[in-house]
C-alpha cells in the first residue's frame, strides 16, 4: 500500500490527513509513514533517488514536535522542513 490516490487530490496542504485515515482504517502508524516514503517511491519507480535516507539520495527531512508513531496527527503541522540540505521552514 502506498500513500496517495488516483481519485483526485487533496487541497494543497491537506494531504497529511491521509495518514490519519490509514491509521483509522487499522494500519499501524509506522506502516502509514512507510507507505508515504519507501512504498510510494518504489511504486513510482524512483526508489533509487528518494524514499529512504541514504547517501546519494535526495535528503528532504521534517522535524516534528511529537512522535508520529504515538500521535499520527502531528504530521498535519510540520514545524521544520529541510529540502536538499537547505532549511525551508522553521517555526520556533
Amino acid at each position: 500500500i502506498a500513500f496517495g490516490t488516483d481519485a483526485g487530490v487533496f487541497p494543497h496542504g491537506e494531504n497529511a490527513k491521509e495518514f490519519a485515515y490509514m491509521v483509522e482504517a487499522g494500519m499501524p502508524p509506522e506502516e502509514a509513514i512507510i507507505a508515504a516514503t519507501i512504498h510510494a517511491a518504489e511504486l513510482c519507480g524512483v526508489s533509487s533517488e528518494v524514499g529512504t535516507l541514504e547517501p546519494g539520495k535526495a535528503g528532504d527531512l521534517i522535524g516534528l514536535r511529537d512522535d508520529p508513531r504515538k500521535n499520527i496527527a502531528v504530521l498535519k503541522s510540520v514545524p521544520f522542513v529541510m529540502r536538499g540540505g537547505t532549511i525551508v521552514k522553521q517555526v520556533p
